[in-house]
């Protein structure tokens, strides 16, 4: 019992979104001092808010952060399919490549390289953001485009077009390396259209708007039953309705560096790690 207590405790203390939710859930929880504290002066019957009109209120805004969490989710899960993708399509493009064996052994280790550095472009590329190591070993392979993920996929377009008109691969072989080099900039448009295409603004403000006059008027419908006992129910109810909103607002841009976004760290070092097991095993056996 208590570690289930320590473990609904503990990412208060670890979880920075948690956290700035539950510090505005407390300043919620001041605010509802104010109506506590009429209820017991002399000015008690200064308060005569229906508590019906909260309760219309609260199906209303039940209904708005459902579809928006939903939707901020739809988005966020629709870039791990994407980059999942990403994964699957570098690995059977460097088996494709290592197993037609059309390469020379600099062309197979500059393939390889050009590989393993899409995904690390295309972070970079979505963040807007790069350390100076990562960004020199980029331009050491494509120089300096403004879309370099695109660039890397031009180049091992390069590659596969030489083999073909050098007669080391056919038509067929072409095709089928084709059909990985083409979802490369297919997963590269798909994360681009979550990046630029987020939720209406108007929608986004319309559910913060709706939000802010629940719980503001959440204390005044509560305080005539529940007095003293207002001050805790609001907190609660503040902390998971800004929590639904604060998550919303995370998961619907899932590339940055929000304990919520993707790892994409992760993902680009197992694209690595693997591609590169494959290029080193073909190499050993040639």
């Amino acid at each position: 019992m208590i570690a289930m207590f320590l473990g609904l405790i503990r990412p208060l203390a670890t979880s920075k979104t948690l956290t700035y939710v539950a510090g505005l859930a407390l300043l919620v929880g001041a605010y509802s001092l104010l109506p506590i504290w009429l209820e017991y002066s002399v000015f008690h019957d200064v308060n005569d808010t229906p508590s019906q009109f909260h309760g219309v209120l609260s199906l209303v805004l039940g209904l708005l952060l459902v579809f928006r969490t939903n939707t901020a989710y739809s988005r966020w899960w629709e870039a791990r399919i994407l980059w999942g993708s990403l994964v699957n399509a570098c690995r059977n493009l460097g088996l494709k490549l290592t197993s037609i064996d059309g390469l020379s052994p600099e062309s197979a280790t500059r393939a390889m390289d050009l590989i393993v550095a899409f995904p690390v472009a295309l972070r970079c590329h979505l963040r807007s953001d790069c350390d100076d190591e990562t960004r020199d070993r980029l331009q050491s392979l494509v120089g300096k485009p403004n879309h370099i993920p695109q660039a890397i996929a031009a180049e091992l377009y390069a590659m596969v077009w030489d083999a073909k008109r050098s007669g080391r691969i056919d038509g067929d072989e072409l095709r089928v390396l084709d059909s990985e080099l083409l979802r490369l900039m297919d997963i590269c448009g798909g994360c681009e259209r979550i990046l630029k295409t987020r939720i209406v603004k108007s929608y986004r403000i319309f559910a913060r708007q709706c939000v802010g006059i629940f719980l503001g008027s959440l204390p005044w419908a509560l305080v005539h039953d529940f007095k003293i006992w207002t001050l805790p129910f609001t907190i609660i109810t503040a902390y998971f309705m800004l929590g639904l909103e604060t998550v919303a607002e995370h998961v619907e841009t899932p590339f940055g560096y929000d304990e919520d976004d993707l790892d994409l760290e992760s993902l680009c070092g197992t694209i690595d790690a693997t591609v590169r097991e494959t290029f080193d095993r073909h190499a050993l056996a040639t």
